[in-house]
């Protein structure tokens, strides 16, 4: 099994998504992590590209993150909802569309 290279983050009170994808952008896992755990996963991830939809709690997490080695991307929610396949609520498909939005070349995003 391939690593991931980037991790996509949805971030929400008690429970995170994250989707994790390989060079091509192909899905290596989904998972779903209660808070307690998150800082635990990535601690045992290797260095990756972390992308999270900006928000006020992203901020925090963001620096979380940093601290343990890994490089996150802050990516504004208008260039996440052209990825969006589903309405609100999304749920387990919420970090999907953050790996895309985050990969593209930033000249071609709206």
């Amino acid at each position: 099994m391939s690593e991931a290279i980037i991790i996509g983050l949805d971030i929400a009170k008690y429970v995170f998504h994250v989707h994790g994808a390989d060079e091509r952008g192909r899905a290596i896992f989904r998972k779903r992590i209660s808070r307690g755990k998150l800082l635990g996963f990535f601690a045992s991830q290797p260095s990756c590209t972390v992308a999270l939809e900006a928000s006020g709690g992203a901020h925090h997490w963001a620096r979380q993150l940093a601290q343990l080695g890994h490089q996150v991307r802050l990516i504004p929610p208008a260039y996440v909802k052209p990825f969006v396949k589903r309405q609100k609520n999304l749920g387990a498909a919420g970090a999907g569309p953050v790996v895309p939005a985050s990969c593209g070349p930033a000249d071609a995003r709206p």
